[in-house]
């Protein structure tokens, strides 16, 4: 299991969520990720989860 980095933020910056979770790869994390913004309310906030290499696996601007 990876450790995955999911963080939201307000228009001005303000971070409104930040929290990590674990999954088997990319496609999990995404998963899991997408729906913990839903659950939250935030699907439309500008967000992203990053994975333990760095890379992006969910971005909304």
């Amino acid at each position: 299991m990876k450790k995955y980095y999911l963080t939201v933020f307000e228009k001005d910056g303000t971070n409104v969520l930040d929290e990590s979770f674990e999954a088997e790869n990319d496609d999990e994390a995404k998963k899991i990720g997408s729906q913990t913004l839903e659950e939250k309310g935030y699907g439309e906030h500008t967000h992203r989860c990053a994975a333990p290499e760095g890379h992006l696996v969910l971005f909304h601007r």
